[in-house]
């Protein structure tokens, strides 16, 4: 009875660095067959833990400014000292595919995204305490003190941003953050404005016609067995 649109639904996640967003992302990404995760591209240097072309596109800081005199980039931001980007063809691509594409962005790059398409979900990740995302950082061993006190003021400045954001999710119990990611995404399936045509078919149609009849036929007859006679 209802049509939606073909198009993938936007996914926009974000989250202090230690809140644990990667690994949600990557549970639903096992979940759901239908979800794409965009590659962003970055200027930062290479961790050991880091897969070129699966956790980033890496280049350099001139090769990412000449990509953005081309246009290459929905939108990009540079977060701590590093650019990071999110490439503009792939996601009309995949969109116009049907997957439903997922941005796994810092908070400016989301602002960015909201402006050019504000119907995009915008899911924010926090973590359980500000203790417990610093401990998540220094168990990672990818970041030096310095860095890790930098990563700390940049997070605590974003949290307050929180209110930019549609949803937002504490990743307390990883399964049950993730649980409440996916039932956002498929609530937000079940959107009025997702819809792009309602019809009736023919058996709807028949119901339609029995129902319409004058009252006093509905006195002597039972309806559920004219539905069962034509087997609507």
């Amino acid at each position: 009875m209802i049509k939606t649109k073909k198009t993938g639904q936007l996914i926009v996640i974000s989250a202090p660095s230690g809140a644990g967003k990667g690994t949600i992302i990557n549970e639903l990404l096992k979940r759901n067959d239908n979800f794409y995760l965009s590659i962003s591209t970055t200027s930062r240097p290479i961790r050991t833990n880091d897969i070129p072309g699966v956790t980033y596109n890496f280049v350099s800081k001139e090769e990412f400014e000449q990509k953005i005199n081309e246009g290459y980039f929905l939108e990009y931001t540079n977060y701590v000292g590093n650019y990071y980007g999110t490439p503009r063809s792939t996601i009309k691509e995949k969109l116009d595919q049907g997957l439903d594409v997922i941005l796994e962005i810092e908070i400016e790059g989301a602002t960015n995204i909201k402006k050019l398409i504000p119907e995009a979900i915008f899911i924010f990740i926090l973590p359980p305490s500000l203790k417990d995302m610093v401990t998540r950082l220094k168990k990672r061993g990818t970041d030096s003190n310095e860095k890790i006190i930098k990563r700390f003021h940049t997070a605590y400045k974003e949290i307050n941003e929180v209110t930019k954001y549609n949803y937002v999710v504490v990743n307390d119990i990883i399964e049950k953050a993730v649980d409440k990611v996916d039932a956002i995404i498929k609530a937000e399936k079940c959107r009025v404005d997702r819809i792009e045509e309602v019809f009736v078919d023919t058996k709807e149609e028949e119901i339609h016609e029995l129902l319409m009849r004058e009252e006093k036929v509905f006195e002597n007859e039972n309806i559920s067995e004219k539905l069962d006679e034509k087997n609507v």
